[in-house]
């Protein structure tokens, strides 16, 4: 058992992707029978092993737990602003990678981002979901879900720009997440109130969320920019198929033959794989094809054995390095 101490820049009463996965691996961690502590910065609490959430945000605490601590274990987290926008301009998330033993990054295509040197000290752990909920959607509405915060990086009107592009009145489309941007606020109730198969939902408890996603025929996720969307596990988990933009995150998480993406950014797109999906059984069923054969990869177990795994790793690296310097002492020492 190991005092494991997990940094996220995302504080308590957040619900952004970071706290959910330090607070999900909190308990993974703890079920394999560690102490876990999670926290918005490391001050010098004792721990046997730091993991930090965010490359840059959290490069604070990883500097300060290299100085302390010597050589503790320490892994960090590659988020996708991370991996997508802050390694080529940021010496300290490059610092951090740097200082790290072991890196952990959210889905596969994430390893194609990083120099030869810093893959191979990189680990895939696919997030997982457990929703107890399947897959029924209705039979009188073609329903589209997206569920994302309103943010610049998931792109989060994509779907409605593609949905007013398709003359179909049996469709709807319900949004759900705050909206951390007021311009994006604006625009989604400009949306509701001139497209009546447009809803907005705001920000809902994960439990209704997970209840919608269910209850919809396709998810939409039209990130940008993306690690690797928690979103995307509980759909497949769930049995909603999603219809992603083709981009890093999402392919390393659906895979590279995945049927159902569409270009970044390219709402004419969008709608024709969603009106395909709706009047095509058969590219429907191939979506659902394909999100089966992912499920397996977002199942809490293989998490919780993922994320030990790189923990056991940490350990072992530091402990062998420790005996291997207390072995060439008494070597020197000896007469």
């Amino acid at each position: 058992m190991a005092r494991l101490f997990i940094v996220t820049p995302a504080g308590a009463g957040l619900r952004n992707g970071n706290r959910h996965t330090a607070l999900r691996w909190a308990a993974l961690a703890r079920a394999g029978r560690h102490r876990v502590r999670v926290a918005v910065q490391w001050e010098g609490e004792p721990c046997d092993a730091l993991i930090a959430l965010h490359a840059r945000r959290s490069h604070d605490s990883i500097a300060r737990y290299r100085q302390k601590q010597g050589g503790a274990p320490l892994v960090v987290t590659l988020t996708g602003t991370d991996l997508y926008r802050d390694l080529p301009d940021s010496p300290e998330a490059r610092e951090s990678l740097e200082l790290a033993d072991r890196l952990i990054v959210l889905q596969e295509a994430a390893l194609d981002e990083l120099a030869p040197p810093l893959r191979a000290k990189a680990r895939v752990v696919y997030q997982s979901a457990d929703p107890r909920v399947t897959h029924r959607p209705p039979s009188d509405v073609f329903r589209i879900a997206v569920v994302a915060h309103l943010r610049a990086e998931k792109d989060p009107l994509r779907a409605a720009a593609a949905l007013a592009r398709i003359p179909d009145k049996n469709m709807e489309l319900v949004q759900i997440g705050e909206a951390l941007d007021e311009r994006f606020a604006r625009e989604a109730k400009d949306w509701a109130a001139r497209e009546p198969r447009y809803r907005w939902l705001g920000g809902l408890a994960h439990e209704r969320t997970l209840a919608w996603m269910a209850k919809s025929h396709v998810l939409v996720v039209s990130s940008v920019m993306e690690g690797g969307a928690n979103v995307v596990a509980e759909a497949a988990r769930i049995g909603t198929p999603v219809v992603a933009s083709r981009m890093p995150g999402n392919v390393g998480m659906l895979g590279e033959r995945y049927p159902g993406y569409y270009p970044v950014a390219d709402d004419a797109a969008l709608a024709g794989v969603i009106a395909r999906a709706k009047k095509d059984q058969r590219f429907y069923r191939s979506l659902q094809t394909a999100m089966r054969a992912r499920r397996k990869l977002f199942a809490p177990a293989a998490e919780r054995a993922a994320l030990l795994r790189v923990v056991r790793e940490a350990l072992h690296l530091r402990s062998s390095a420790t005996r291997a310097r207390t072995a060439s002492l008494d070597q020197s020492s000896s007469p």
